[in-house]
């Protein structure tokens, strides 16, 4: 078995077609509400490390994950059992889309490593590949679809992270400004000083409520590595409570 060691919590992940990757852990680790939530949902959960970061995070919080395959939901549900969070973590097996047009609930932060290649991008037949496909793919999940959904279930005062590619910002920021959404928080991330920026580390919060709080859009910059496998302070810092060798 695949198994990934955190401080706190093992993933198991040989059921999942996308492994854990520096994305979705920086996610976990940089999602700052500014307000400690008490209701989370995952959107997306894959292996349910997300999930299980925010558990370890956030001592008195109820989290839900929502996840379409099959394979990668009942991994996730494996995961979440086995965590000493399991009675504060559940995974729904079921697409986004159906989730929101039956859920009444309203969730203080909402947060969701969201499949970012726009489907309009090349794809290979490969059967060994579909899976993973999917989940980079936005095809299940498009951009709009995700936003509208966050906009359904996102409490008035509570806030959505993500984390998109650099390329598909501006687009990202027309459909969020679209549902009242506003920027209060983004990191540009970098590899290294020198390289472009990759992911757009970003919070959200309700239009209403960013102008009841006065709040502005902080900006900031990650660089991960000085040089390969030697990491900045600054990454080390913010990964610091969960990776074994930060």
């Amino acid at each position: 078995m695949s198994l990934f060691k955190f401080k706190e919590f093992t993933i198991a992940q040989d059921k999942c077609a996308q492994k854990i990757g520096t994305d979705g852990v920086l996610l976990g680790a940089w999602a700052a509400p500014y307000k400690e939530p008490h209701t989370i949902l995952d959107i997306g959960s894959g292996t349910g490390v997300i999930s299980l970061m925010l558990a370890q995070r956030y001592h008195r919080a109820n989290i839900e994950a929502i996840e379409i395959d099959q394979d990668a939901y009942e991994q996730a549900a494996e995961n979440f059992e086995n965590s000493p969070w399991g009675d504060r973590l559940f995974c729904f097996h079921a697409e986004f889309q159906e989730f929101y047009e039956e859920v009444e609930e309203r969730y203080d932060l909402i947060i969701s490593n969201p499949p970012f290649y726009d489907s309009s991008s090349v794809k290979t037949d490969s059967q060994i590949e579909e899976k993973r496909q999917q989940a980079r793919f936005d095809d299940a999940l498009p951009f709009e679809e995700l936003v509208y959904g966050v906009y359904q279930l996102l409490d008035i005062d509570g806030t959505f992270a993500c984390i998109i590619p650099k390329d598909r910002e501006t687009r990202f920021l027309e459909i969020t400004s679209h549902f009242q959404l506003e920027p209060v928080r983004t990191t540009y991330v970098k590899g290294t000083v020198d390289s472009k920026v990759k992911r757009c580390l970003m919070e959200f919060r309700f239009r209403e409520s960013v102008k009841e709080n006065n709040s502005k859009n902080l900006v900031s910059e990650l660089v991960i590595e000085k040089a390969r496998h030697d990491y900045t302070e600054d990454y080390k810092s913010l990964t610091k409570d969960f990776y074994l060798k930060m």
